[in-house]
């Protein structure tokens, strides 16, 4: 009987035991697909945060554009975008004279006129040219 008994006991902590492993064996499996699971949804929602961002980017942008043809169409929109053009031109050179003490300079600089006279007469032609060259998708903002 008493044999009996210790075989019994020892089934049963055999039988704990295996139990406990399997126990431990689960609970570190669902631990996996559950950190799985969590870093899956992390990279979605990581995706979709940089998609709505390049669409709000891209929509201020367009909005942005629409703005300046609209100035630019505006009375006095030309002038400005003359004084615009000539107030960066001076202020890239000084730039361009702080940073460096070599500069390629063009040999009419002080023709700041000249300069944006050039300017505007590209975006002129462009604007006359339909805004696109031949082969090329024209180009649509809004509704």
């Amino acid at each position: 009987m008493k044999a009996e008994r210790e075989k019994r006991a020892e089934i049963a902590r055999s039988e704990g035991e295996k139990q406990a492993i399997l126990n431990r064996a689960e609970g570190d499996r669902g631990e996996a697909i559950s950190l799985s699971e969590g870093e899956k949804m992390k990279r979605i929602n990581e995706a979709d945060g940089k998609a709505q961002e390049i669409l709000m980017v891209a929509d201020a942008t367009a909005k942005g554009i629409e703005k300046v043809a609209a100035a630019l169409a505006s009375p006095g929109g030309q002038e400005a975008a003359n004084l615009e053009v000539a107030k960066q031109y001076v202020r890239e050179f000084g730039r361009l004279a702080k940073e460096n003490n070599t500069m390629i300079i063009p040999g009419n600089i002080t023709d700041v006129s000249g300069m944006v006279a050039s300017a505007m007469a590209t975006l002129e032609h462009v604007k006359k040219k339909g805004g696109q060259a031949k082969g090329e998708s024209e180009i649509r903002f809004g509704g």
